[in-house]
Order: structure tokens, then C-alpha cells, then sequence
């Protein structure tokens, strides 16, 4: 402590702001004594009243020894230099006064993989003309039929599938019918089915049974085609429709087949458990056959069961009218068309498509002239005209702050009306329906204020029908929604005024794609779309362009700009002082204390934490379950566990994540190595390798070794 030898403290005066006590004291006691060691600090009186500075410490002769190796440019080989650490903040971004909250960003914004550049290529996209000026009136409908499209169901002119489709079924004639989605199909081939069983003599009784068997793949959309049939037979109350899906009361389903259906719309699988369970169906006046969405049919491993329902048919009819209706062709399809459909007229809507209105022979005429030669990306995609479709590149670990952040812009602050969010499993669903409405939906510091104006629902194959027909139902007549779902929602359904879908986990197929994307401008309307991708996952903008779909880019940036309209993610800041819009440290700081709540919430118990993992888990199932013709894009080794944990509110990577939950096969081969592994390890170790060798040793032998062993040595004793 020498260099403390010249240190004086002025206690005369004190220092600005504070008054002393006395005014009597003005002068310091004398030192008495000397000091008893070196290193204790002298006090003296200054008397200008200004306290001395402390002088600096001299350097060391290490110190000094370094800094002049230093300036000759000689490294210290012990002494590793580490580079001065940069503020999160620039000086451009702080106040004038420096009083400015700072909030650290580095968790979320820093270590992030670099989102490349989207080359995208213009192409050319199939379009399909959707409206025509032609009327009902020009095809010789019954006139209550005609009257009952104007009043009840508003319609005065056809669409294009179905001005081509409705005059061929007309004719008696099979068909196989692709257009695109929200096109019109239900009633293509509902009017002429109507106009058939009206006319028909005898006149059509209920206890008669099916004359007409519609199947759909999903719960819903029996639902909405049960309910569009039921419109159209208003004026014909002698026609009975009826619908047979999952989730319903077996019961109820038969005592409605035994008073009679005539126009039977059903899924397969309930469809097929009837034929097995019910003895009073029977398919003896059937005429009609329908499968609409016949490539989510079978994509839902419904093949066996539509091969059951044909040979039931076939079995009690002979001459029926079979029509197919998709808006993708796959290989799935056409088989189905080869062992379902006669001579049928394939008529397809895409400008310039192959085969329009002409005979499947003529249409499709390749090496074996079926339907199945063509494949889905040489005819290409038929998207909506009026959607505009987006990309975003995301980090993995801003993917939810940024879904987050595009429902309030979209939802909130512009006054959409509603949105659909596909996931690609149930437990993603779960979760982030619990998450934004615990959240989101509410007021995060101010409780006792209105609730927000967002409400979500959610949609997935594990809930119970009744709860599945109210949501689907409330979504319906809500005006402004936003409907977390898995794909089981993404096939057929028509839901009024959506203006926004978002796809947050990329579809394993493009038929999925094009599928989800036409839950949006639906018969001429306006519409968007959002796909949301990771870094790695860029190539998939190029896959899209090859198969004619444009996809424009969003910045990230924007789309969290939109939380700068949201005062509740302000933090610890408040007054009256306004932010740009533009700044991106705020929009970090807020983005910051969005995801910070959206962690609080998460880790607030084990329950919450535990569904956090458990659909963690699923998105990697799900993510390693993609075709191999995409697995150079979606690879499950590419994917950074901490930070895809990061966007379920997780704030490090599980390590008890379970695998053989997530892959059951390469844990048991992993369990099977770490044996063997084990096994190895022990070999040289005697007694260890006996036990795993021998697994019905009952150590028996090792007793009678040491009795053997005392025998031997009291005999020599006894000879001794």
C-alpha cells in the first residue's frame, strides 16, 4: 500500500447539497502519532476545501514489461488477449441523457444462423377462370331446384367446374373432375345428383334405403356436404339425406339407417364398421357413387376401407354413375379412377391443362394410356387467382415471437377478419392454443381492462366430435377468429371471410400445400398466405417455383415491427414518448419481453413445462417424417434442439427429453449398442464376464469352491 503514501481527504468543508450538523466544527483533529506501518492511509486537511483526487496506482514491473513487449509487437505466450466487449446498444439508439432502459437481447437475437437471400424465379402459375355469366336456367333444371339456388343459397350463375361438370353427369356418364379448391365442386355434382333422384320413377321412398353414397375423408367436411344437400332438397321433401361419421352414437346412426336414408353422405371408416356391424344396410337401389376429395381419402389410409365399400356395392348393385372430384391428380387416384370409374370424361379447369372434356384415353394416353402416367407437377398447381401467397425466413428460435407478432398486426391492429394456422400435430395445436390464449388474449398488466379482441380456437383429429362440430360451428358464425388446426381442416371445408392462412410447419406434399393455401379466396374472393420457413428450409421457395407457384418474401423485421403498435410489450418504459416504428433495438426490446412472457407462462409449473416438451416432441416426429424426395431440405439432423426448444417457451433444451418417444427404432438400436458397449468395457474383468455370461449362475459354485478350499487346508494342518 505505498502508492496510498499521498492520499489526502478534505473534511473541512462537505460536499455540495449537504449541510453539516455543526457549524462549530470547522477544523480536523491533529494527527497524533506516526504511523505503525507503511501501509496506512494518512488524512490531511486541504485548504482550498476541494477533495484531491486519488492518484493512480504505478504500474508493477510485470505490467511494465508487457506494455513494452507490446509496443515492440512480442506476444506474452501466457497471457491470451480477448477483445473488448461491444454494447448491445449503439450510441445512435441511446437518449441524449443516457436514462434510456436497457433490456438484454443477446438470447434471442444473438448466434442465430444467417437467413440467406431468396432467389426467387418468376414463373408462370396455372390459373383457372372461376366464374362464368352463364345461368342455371340454360341447363333444363327443375324450376324449384333453380329458384331454390337463387333464394337459398344465393347463387344465380355457375362457376366453371360447373358449367363442364354438371351437363356430363347429366348424361348418365362417368367423370373424374380436378379444379382447384373453393371452386364450386360440392355443387357440381349435388345439382345433377338432386335433378336425377327427383325425376326418378317409381317415386323415390325413404324406407327404399341409398340411391346415392357420397364419401368425404373427414368429419367436417360430412358436415358441410350433409348440410349443402340439404338446401338443395328443400323443394323435394320425399328425398331423406343422412350423414354416418366417427364420434357419433352407433345407435342413433342405426335407427336413422332403419327408418331409411336416401342420400347417405359418410367418412369410410364409419361407413365400413356399418357394414360390418349393421345387418339393415343394404346398397340395393344405389345409382350413385361419389368420392369427393378422393386424394385426402387416401392419403388418410383410407384404401382398404374404399376397397371394401366397392365390393359391397358391387355386390348388391350392377350399374351405377361413379364420379371422382379432387383438385390434385396422384398416382393414389388414378388407381382408384382405373378400378372405380367406366369410360370416364376427365375434365380438368387449368388453362392449357391436358385432357378437357375429353375421355380419360384421349386425356391421358401414355405408356399404359391410364390417368396415372401424368404426374402432379407436369400438369401443375391450380391456386386461386385473387391469393397472394408470402414467405418469411425465421431463426428457429424467433419463430414464435414472430407467429405471435403477425396475429396481433393481422388480427388487431388491421382488423382482419379471420385466420387459419396449420400445424403439423395434434400436441403443437394443444399448445399454442393454451399459450396465446393465457397470453395473447390477454391483458398482461392490466387485467381489469376489456378482454383483447382475440379469441382463439383450435381443430385436430384427438378431440371429441361434439367438441369438434361446436368449434367448427363457432368459427362458422364468429367474425373475427383465429383457428389453430392440424391438416384435417385443410380439405373441402368452405369458411367464410378468412383472409389470412398461415402455414407454421411446412406441408410434406405440395397437393398439402395447395390444399391449405385454398382455405382463402374462395370463389373469386381476396385472400393471402404465410409460410413460414427456417434458414435451411429456403430451398423450398425453389421446389414451389418449380411446380408454378410465386411466392413472394416478407422480412422478419416487418412482421415484428408490428409489436411497436402494442403498449403492453413497452416493458418498464412509460410516459408519453413515441418510438419509430423503424427502430430495431426497440422492436428487439419488445420482442425481447414478448418472449420472456410467453417463457414465464411456460415454466410457471411442471404441468405447463411438460406440454411445452411433449409438443416439442412431436414437431421432431413429425419433422422426421417428410418424403425422401424432401429430405435435403427437411432433415432432423439439421435442426438445433436449444433453439427449436427456444420457440415452445423453453428456455434450454430438454436433456430428459425422451427418444424413445420422438424415435422409438433408433432407441432401441441405441440401447442395443450402449449393451454391447458394456459388454466390451467388462471382458477383461474375470468375475464380471462370468455373471454376464452365465445368466442362470445361482453363485452356488463359488460356496462350494470355498468349502473345498477350508477342507484342503484343515487336512494340512492335520497332517502338519
Amino acid at each position: 500500500m505505498e502508492c496510498d503514501e499521498g492520499l489526502f481527504i478534505n473534511v473541512r468543508q462537505p460536499p455540495s447539497g449537504l449541510q453539516p450538523r455543526t457549524q462549530q466544527r470547522t477544523a480536523s483533529k491533529p494527527q497524533h502519532g506516526k504511523a505503525k506501518k507503511s501501509g496506512q492511509i494518512k488524512f490531511e486537511c486541504s485548504q482550498e476545501g476541494n477533495p484531491l483526487k486519488r492518484k493512480p496506482a504505478p504500474p508493477s514491473p510485470q505490467t511494465r514489461r508487457l506494455q513494452k513487449k507490446a509496443k515492440s509487437g512480442i506476444k506474452e505466450a501466457g497471457l491470451p488477449k480477448f477483445p473488448s466487449q461491444k454494447p448491445l446498444t449503439d450510441a445512435k439508439d441511446s437518449d441524449a441523457s443516457g436514462n434510456r432502459p436497457f433490456v438484454k437481447t443477446s438470447c434471442l437475437f444473438k448466434n442465430n444462423p444467417e437467413i440467406p437471400d431468396i432467389q426467387r424465379t418468376s414463373v408462370k402459375q396455372v390459373q383457372e377462370k372461376v366464374f362464368t355469366s352463364d345461368s342455371f336456367d340454360q341447363l333444363g333444371l327443375h324450376p324449384h331446384l333453380v329458384s331454390t339456388l337463387i333464394s337459398v343459397l344465393k347463387i344465380s350463375s355457375m362457376t366453371s367446374v360447373q358449367k363442364q361438370t354438371i351437363p356430363i353427369l347429366l348424361q348418365g356418364k362417368d367423370a373424374l373432375v380436378r379444379s382447384q379448391t373453393g371452386s364450386g365442386k360440392t355443387l357440381a355434382y349435388g345439382i345433377p345428383l338432386v335433378q336425377a333422384l327427383q325425376r326418378a320413377e317409381p317415386k323415390i321412398k325413404r324406407g327404399d334405403g341409398p340411391y346415392a353414397l357420397v364419401l368425404v375423408p373427414t368429419r367436417e367436411l360430412a358436415l358441410q356436404s350433409f348440410e349443402t344437400v340439404q338446401k338443395l332438397l328443400k323443394p323435394f321433401t320425399w328425398i331423406v339425406p343422412g350423414v354416418l361419421m366417427g364420434g357419433e352414437k352407433k345407435k342413433s346412426e342405426k335407427a336413422r339407417l332403419r327408418k331409411g336414408i336416401n342420400i347417405l353422405i359418410a367418412t369410410p371408416g364409419r361407413l365400413v364398421d356399418h357394414i360390418n356391424s349393421t345387418k339393415c344396410i343394404h346398397f340395393r337401389h344405389i345409382q350413385w357413387l361419389i368420392l369427393d376429395e378422393a386424394d385426402r381419402i387416401l392419403d388418410l389410409g383410407f384404401e382398404k376401407a374404399v376397397t371394401a365399400i366397392l365390393n359391397a356395392i358391387n355386390a348388391d348393385s350392377e350399374k351405377r354413375q361413379n364420379v371422382l372430384l379432387s383438385a390434385t391428380l396422384t398416382e393414389g387416384v388414378s388407381r382408384l379412377a382405373d378400378i372405380s370409374l367406366h369410360d370416364p370424361v376427365y375434365i380438368s379447369i387449368a388453362e392449357g391443362s391436358l385432357g378437357s372434356n375429353t375421355s380419360k384415353a384421349e386425356a391421358c394416353a401414355k405408356e399404359d394410356g391410364g390417368v396415372s402416367a401424368v404426374s402432379l407437377e407436369e400438369r401443375g398447381f391450380a391456386v386461386p387467382e385473387n391469393l397472394q401467397q408470402n414467405v418469411v425466413v425465421v431463426p428457429s428460435k424467433l419463430r414464435l415471437v414472430t407467429l405471435a407478432a403477425f396475429i396481433l398486426g393481422k388480427l388487431k391492429f388491421e382488423k382482419c377478419n379471420k385466420m387459419i394456422v396449420f400445424f403439423s400435430s395434434c400436441e403443437q395445436v394443444e399448445f399454442h392454443h393454451t399459450l396465446f390464449h393465457k397470453v395473447l388474449a390477454a391483458d398482461l398488466e392490466q387485467p381489469w381492462l376489456p378482454p383483447s379482441p382475440l379469441t382463439f380456437a383450435r381443430l385436430h383429429g384427438d378431440m371429441k366430435q361434439e367438441e369438434r362440430t361446436s368449434v367448427f360451428q363457432d368459427f362458422l358464425q364468429s367474425k373475427t377468429s383465429i383457428l389453430l388446426c392440424t391438416d384435417v381442416a385443410a380439405r373441402g371445408l368452405d369458411l367464410p371471410q378468412v383472409t389470412w392462412i398461415v402455414q407454421y410447419n411446412p406441408p410434406a406434399s405440395l397437393a398439402e400445400y395447395v390444399h391449405r393455401v385454398g382455405r382463402t379466396a374462395r370463389i373469386g374472393s381476396h385472400g393471402n398466405s404465410l409460410l413460414i420457413l427456417a434458414p435451411s428450409e429456403a430451398e423450398y421457395v425453389n421446389f414451389l417455383a418449380s411446380c408454378k407457384i410465386n411466392v413472394s418474401e416478407m422480412k422478419m423485421e416487418s412482421v415484428l415491427s408490428s409489436l411497436m403498435k402494442d403498449d403492453r410489450f413497452k416493458g418498464s418504459q412509460r410516459g408519453n414518448k413515441k418510438f419509430h416504428s423503424d427502430d430495431p433495438q426497440e422492436v428487439r426490446r419488445r420482442a425481447t419481453i414478448l418472449q420472456t412472457e410467453f417463457e414465464n407462462y411456460v415454466h410457471s409449473n411442471a404441468e405447463t413445462v411438460q406440454r411445452a416438451k411433449k409438443a416439442l416432441q412431436s414437431f421432431i416426429r413429425s419433422y422426421a417424417t417428410y418424403p425422401a424426395s424432401l429430405k435435403h431440405i427437411f432433415h432432423v439432423k439439421s435442426l438445433h434442439l436449444g433453439h427449436v426448444a427456444k420457440s415452445f417457451g423453453l428456455r434450454d433444451a430438454p436433456k430428459n427429453l425422451s427418444a424413445t418417444s420422438a424415435f422409438p427404432k433408433q432407441a432401441k438400436n441405441q440401447k442395443q449398442k450402449r449393451r454391447e458397449f458394456l459388454l466390451k468395457k467388462t471382458r477383461g474383468k474375470r468375475r464380471l464376464a462370468e455373471i454376464l455370461q452365465s445368466e442362470y449362475s445361482s453363485g452356488l459354485d463359488m460356496v462350494a469352491s470355498k468349502v473345498k478350499r477350508k477342507k484342503k487346508l484343515a487336512s494340512l494342518e492335520t497332517e502338519r
